[in-house]
């Protein structure tokens, strides 16, 4: 009987070791076809990011997932050789930088992910960043009193965007309702020096509706006083600016051909230093040396844009760091695929599969520019 058995088993299929091989095979098999796939679509076709900080507020909230789209601008290939979806890369080893077409390029008011400029790894293995395009290369940017003006004419503040303001109270004792501002979106309310004045973050059409609360007699952006202090951590540093007032500053553009001089070697300098590989210094009193030849001008051999993030008073962007060059660009933020509110700790039902404004962000009503003080009967205007 026990001859017979043997036999059979030796005459039927595999032994229980070699099934179980051949199905560890086969898994390990499409574990491996999973992961290329899935390494392909994430390198060539889009990626998924998390957003940490709340510079983006309130378009972007901490927890929401975005998909960021890589073919709109063209896919950026690897320029690190490393272990996929890991920070572990070999040191040395660095590709020449290529960017596959796109069917669009990069324009005002797009929300772009990007590898943060300042830090020191290779390209493709700094920390990734989102901010909004403001600056478009060849675009002349200054900050007056808040407002963001491209070639001297004025750029409201978008959609969703959102900024200090001052409210000023006509009597000391009048408290701002708590559940009204909270109605609005508004959740940050500080008292300042003076015990009629008080400070809130907020967007436009939110202060509208605070300037139409009994009590309140005008509001006004809040700019950073000049002797606040920015200056040297600015960029470039020590020229003077703040945050709300800075500039005006030439955003560099593929192909353009820029002055050096004492007062541009500031801005272009470590540009040429640091993003376009060459070796550049002055020398002299406006004298300049780029790749060991003297130099009167520079050639741009990529575009830059300048960012700043929706939540303009509490967002590290262009204005401390400089310009966003074109290989640092991962893609475009198309829209949050998910979110998760950690003070609550639930998803936010109604951000799931929520588009991202790109362009549309500034078309918005209101003239932000030399108008009345805000009031129960009049649009927002400059400080004073």
């Amino acid at each position: 009987m026990s001859r017979s058995s043997s036999s059979s088993r030796k005459r039927g299929g595999p032994s229980w070791t070699e099934w179980l091989k051949r199905e560890l095979r086969q898994w390990a098999e499409a574990l491996v076809v999973a992961l290329v796939i899935v390494l392909i679509i994430r390198t060539l076709l889009f990626d998924l990011f998390r957003i940490p900080t709340p510079s983006m507020e309130e378009n972007l909230l901490v927890g929401d997932y975005l998909f960021v789209s890589q073919v709109h601008y063209g896919p950026r290939l690897p320029l690190t050789l490393g272990v996929p979806f890991t920070s572990i890369y070999l040191p040395g080893i660095e590709f020449p930088y290529t960017r596959l077409p796109g069917f669009t390029s990069v324009d005002r008011g797009d929300a772009i992910v990007f590898n943060y400029p300042a830090d020191e790894e290779p390209v493709d293995r700094k920390m990734h960043y989102v901010k909004r395009v403001v600056g478009m290369p060849g675009d002349s940017l200054s900050i007056r009193d808040k407002t963001v003006h491209i070639d001297g004419e004025p750029l409201p503040l978008g959609s969703g965007m959102q900024q200090s303001w001052n409210v000023h109270k006509s009597d000391e004792r009048y408290q701002l309702s708590g559940a009204r501002l909270r109605e609005l979106g508004i959740t940050e309310v500080r008292s300042t020096d003076d015990p009629t004045v008080s400070r809130v973050v907020a967007r436009h059409d939110a202060v509208e509706e605070v300037a139409t609360l009994p009590g309140v007699e005008r509001i006004e952006p809040y700019v950073v006083p000049e002797q606040s202090g920015y200056g040297s951590i600015m960029y470039p540093p020590n020229q003077g600016y703040s945050p709300d007032n800075y500039g005006p500053i030439y955003i560099p553009k593929k192909g353009e051909t820029v002055p050096l001089n004492e007062e541009t070697w500031p801005v272009f300098g470590p540009v040429i230093e640091e993003y376009e590989d060459r070796e550049a210094r002055q020398v002299g009193e406006n004298t300049f040396e780029v790749d060991g030849e003297p130099a009167e001008t520079y050639t741009f051999e990529q575009d830059y844009y300048f960012t700043i993030g929706d939540n303009r008073d509490n967002s590290e962007d262009s204005r401390f760091w400089g310009f966003v060059p074109m290989d640092h660009v991962v893609g475009k933020a198309i829209f949050t695929y998910f979110s998760w509110d950690g003070d609550q700790s639930l998803p936010r039902f109604d951000r799931i599969f929520r588009g991202i404004q790109d362009g549309e962000v500034f078309n918005v009503e209101y003239d932000h520019d030399d108008v009345e003080e805000v009031t129960a009967e009049t649009p927002v205007q400059q400080a004073p």
